[in-house]
């Protein structure tokens, strides 16, 4: 059985950050990532270009060269894994935690391939891992699915993409210019505010032009294999369906957190107990780190402002050891 100063779960920017900061202030740890490096930003869509610029997402001070402002998910895969491999980082990959105990001041960490003991135990788990589901008839058809990857596979397809943010808007154009026909279906009355500023005139200008139909205040009622059933404000509206992207965000593994004995806010913002400052929870040495720090807000950690929380761990942790 292994023992480490520190075990971080989540091989995404900010676990790997977490690794680099142990690793500089000497303490033994090691990173469990259940896919492969950034698992999260490996799945993003191929063509998806992050709303920040390249020295935002940079972490422990290690440039990132992007040939764009605004880098693409495969510069930052190859910005990631080159950090990873340069520092040889003690990463395993493939590897899904399963449970996390704690007996006196030991965590035990079951994974999918060992037992660890660790005095410190960091989540960097994200929350891109458990859509939103919308609860509704034929959900659960193939046709459906709450990723999106390629626009290739939607060309001449009828697409019905629904929800107003970055993930939804960017598959609906991407779709579009390869020949889908597309329905945009949303919630509210307009797109989201939060779209990316280069982005959104576009979709409101293909939407005029009707290039994109976009059902606004609307929800799905049903899903069949050749059709969608929305209901909207002059009423329900069945629509000719190959394929539904419901990309209607995602969510933090609350139950994982409440199994390990996290404490979280009773209103619908589900947020965990954390110390701001040192960033531990409400389990002595258990920390947080990064977008699971949201809770429900998952617009709210960004790599660009949780990747000093690897330094206010390892701070935290050596301060214990003094």
């Amino acid at each position: 059985m292994k023992n480490y100063d520190i075990v971080i779960i989540g091989g995404g920017p900010i676990g790997i950050a977490c690794g680099l900061e142990a690793k500089k202030k000497g303490l033994s740890y090691v990173i469990l990532e259940k896919g492969p490096i950034v698992n999260s930003l490996f799945n993003y869509p191929v063509n998806m270009q992050f709303f920040s610029s390249s020295e935002k997402l940079e972490i422990d001070e290690i440039p990132f060269i992007s040939k764009e402002p605004k880098p693409r998910r495969s510069d930052a895969l190859e910005y990631y894994r080159r950090i990873v491999t340069s520092n040889k980082l003690n990463i395993n990959l493939f590897e899904k935690v399963e449970n996390i105990s704690k007996t006196d001041a030991v965590f035990s960490i079951t994974s999918s391939k060992e037992t660890y003991k660790s005095s410190n135990v960091v989540l960097a788990t994200g929350f891109y891992d458990i859509p939103n589901k919308m609860n509704v008839p034929g959900e659960d058809l193939k046709k459906v699915s709450h990723y999106y990857n390629d626009p290739h596979y939607y060309a001449q397809q009828k697409v019905a993409v629904i929800g107003a943010s970055n993930s939804a808007i960017d598959a609906a154009l991407e779709c579009y210019r390869k020949g889908a026909e597309v329905d945009l279906i949303i919630r509210g009355e307009e797109i989201g505010q939060r779209v990316k500023y280069w982005v959104r005139p576009d979709i409101i200008n293909r939407i005029k032009e009707g290039s994109i139909k976009a059902h606004y205040n609307s929800t799905v009622k049903k899903i069949t294999e050749e059709e969608i059933i929305i209901n909207t404000p002059e009423g329900e509206v069945t629509l000719a369906n190959d394929y539904v992207l419901a990309l209607t965000g995602y969510t933090p593994n609350f139950n994982f957190l409440k199994k390990i004995g996290v404490t979280l806010s009773a209103d619908e913002k589900r947020l965990p107990n954390y110390d701001e400052e040192t960033m531990e929870t409400n389990i002595n040495n258990l920390y947080l780190a990064g977008v699971i720090c949201g809770g429900m807000e998952t617009h709210k950690w960004f790599i660009e402002n949780s990747r000093i929380h690897a330094k206010m761990i390892v701070k935290s942790i050596l301060s214990k050891k003094q």
